[in-house]
Formats: C-alpha cells, structure tokens, sequence
C-alpha cells in the first residue's frame, strides 16, 4: 500500500508559514510528505526543512517522495516532543518556520494492519510507532471499567462512555478483544439504536481516545508547541492543524497564553512574573477548509488551522 497523504489546507499552510528562499523550516509531522514537498518548492531554491516523524513506514515513503529535494531536507525518525534535541543534534538554532499537522495519515488509516480503522478489522494496535509498548488491545483488555470510561470520556468525548466501558467489560470476561471489529461490535450494542442512526459511525468517539491514549497525543502537545515557539526567530511562524476539540482547545489557549504580556493582578504596583508576549495570534479564528477541497477530500472536514507569528 502506498503512503500517500493529501495534505490538507495546503495552500493556506504555504500562505500561513510566509515561505521564503532560504528559510529554514521544520515539519513536525511529516506523514506521507505532501506538506513538506510544499514547503520545499515554497522556499527554494535554498531554503532547508527538517521533517519528523516517528513512523519508519512514513520516513521511507516520503524519503522517496523528497528524493529531488536532497540535500535540503533532513528527514528524522522522532517524536515531535524532541523537537529542540533534534534541532540542537542538527547545530540548528532558530528556524523561520514549524508546522505540525495532527490528523492521522490516509495510509494509518487505510492499512488494516495498523489497527487505526474502525471500518477495517485488525489486531488493534493504533501505535504511530511500532516500537512503543503499548497497544490499544491492551488497554481495552487491561484498564479498569472505570478506567475505560475516564479515557473515553475524556479523549473521545463520548457521552455514552461509561455504557461502552461497561459492554467492553462485560465481552473481555468471555474472551479478550483483540480486533477492531470485535471492539465495533461491542460498542454497537452498547450505544441506543436512536444515537446510532444520527451522528458519526458509533465507533469514531472511542477509536479516537483510544488513538490518543495509547500514543500519549495530548500530553505532549503543549510542551512542543511551546518548543517551536522557542527555536522561532523573530517574525517566524508556527502554524498548527487540530482535527478534534480537544487539541484545537489546547491550541486556542495555548497561542492566547503566549500572547498575553504581563499576568500580575491589576492592583499590582510593579510586575513580578516577568512575562512577556512570545506571540502574535495571526488567526483569530481557525481557518476551515474550503468547499472545494472538501470535495477532493472529505477527511479534511474537521481540519482547523490556526497560526502564531513569533513577536
């Protein structure tokens, strides 16, 4: 299966980082490499990129894709939490641009055998790295009843969390689930008949807490976003794509933090937190995909952008 990727709000991700010659870029997200091929053309015939990603499949794959663009891509198997070591290890210092694009990739998707899929059955497995320990068949047959609807609840949002982890409970006594279309099963008796017909597929809501759950998705968001803020030279832009609540939240209050200066209360005579604004909200509102690209591809419809420009 090829890993290819349609990368989405391509254009206003080009607009969004002000691409220039010679700039020096990061795509923290690398995927099947359609946004850092953007970026490449946006920025030459000089310009460098850095691309992570911490899926062997995704660094093969666009390692082909990029061939033409060597030497000025540096491709690197990590984790976008090590942002700054893999810059540091590179004797990068400052870059002019970092984008991170956080939907799961069309070939996670549609391989059968990453387990990602709820319209696939597989081993559920769900790990953007293989090599991480933990799979999501795990923790389906491992975390507690109450356990389940906590990380359901609040990764998926899910209002029927609690009904599903107690279904799920009640199936894994019989025999562990070990499939996603086992796992489907189950949910599908757990949620009304009413709440099944209106809305998403009944699985979406749990396969995403799932996802997040066992990659560590949310924890590490903050912290890396507040990294390329850092290794931003001035007027540098980060430009980040959400496609849920939850991390388009953590994105809206994380910019407003960065761009809010001093946060003493107003009766204070001098300042003692000694904060000052890294951040100018570019976007404020998140910008959605078109009609148009809506139509060439429908699993962009969640998609929001929202940029910040280093001050």
């Amino acid at each position: 299966m090829d890993f290819s990727h349609l990368p989405v709000l391509a254009a206003e991700v080009v607009q969004g980082l002000k691409l220039k010659p010679g700039g020096v870029y990061v795509d923290c997200t690398l995927g099947g490499g359609g946004h850092s091929e953007l970026i490449l053309k946006g920025s030459g015939p000089d310009g460098r990129l850095v691309a992570l990603d911490q899926d062997p499949e995704a660094i093969l794959a666009a390692g082909k894709r990029l061939i033409s663009y060597k030497p000025r891509v540096i491709l690197v198997r990590s984790n976008f939490s090590r942002l700054v070591e893999v810059l540091d290890d590179l004797g990068i210092l400052t870059v002019d641009g970092v984008l991170f694009d956080l939907g799961t990739s069309s070939y996670q998707l549609d391989n059968p055998a990453r387990g990602f899929s709820y319209q696939h059955d597989a081993p559920l497995d769900m790990r953007m790295d293989p090599e991480r320990e933990i799979t999501a068949g795990m923790l389906v047959n491992n975390m507690t009843v109450e356990e389940l609807t906590e990380t359901i609840r609040k990764y998926g949002e899910e209002r029927w969390a609690s009904r599903i982890a107690e279904f799920i409970g009640e199936e894994r006594k019989r025999r562990p689930i070990e499939t996603t279309g086992a796992l489907v099963e189950v949910i599908k008796k757990a949620v009304p008949a009413g709440a099944r017909r209106e809305g998403p597929h009944p699985a979406k809501r749990t396969f995403q807490a799932l996802r997040i759950a066992v990659n560590g998705e949310l924890e590490i968001l903050k912290a890396a976003v507040k990294s390329a803020v850092h290794v931003l030279k001035p007027g540098g832009r980060v430009c980040v794509i959400t496609f849920h609540s939850l991390e388009d939240r953590i994105i809206k209050d994380l910019f407003r933090e960065l761009a809010s200066p001093c946060i003493c209360p107003r009766d204070f005579p001098v300042c003692v937190c000694g904060r000052k604004k890294a951040l100018q909200i570019v976007t404020t509102k998140p910008v959605l995909p078109s009609e148009e690209e809506l139509a060439v591809n429908p699993r962009a419809r969640s998609a929001k952008l929202r940029i910040g420009e280093k001050v």
